[in-house]
């Protein structure tokens, strides 16, 4: 079975996501205006989902690429059932 690709990119979006979250909750106990805070919501949400595209991209590019230039017909099948399984649950949440 081959390695998981290494994500070790993403960790400096998610360290700012992080300290975004942390201003956030300082906001909150500040009282701070309504709109500032959902501005700075939507930009952490913003920046979850180019982490999460990044990864995704990774996943498609490396482990399902592998999987379907592979002999196996079970492993392709897995592939393209987990990929469906993904877009099923991302569309869910769009």
């Amino acid at each position: 079975m081959s390695k998981n690709p290494c994500h070790r990119d993403q960790l400096n979006s998610l360290r700012r996501i992080e300290g975004q979250i942390r201003g956030i909750q300082k906001m909150i106990e500040e009282n701070r205006y309504c709109v500032d805070v959902l501005t700075q919501t939507a930009s952490v949400v913003g920046a979850l989902l180019r982490v999460q595209d990044n990864i995704l991209e990774k996943h498609l590019n490396m482990c399902v690429t592998n999987a379907l230039k592979g002999k196996s017909e079970d492993e392709k099948q897995k592939k393209i059932n987990e990929m469906l399984a993904l877009i099923k649950k991302f569309r869910r949440k769009a």
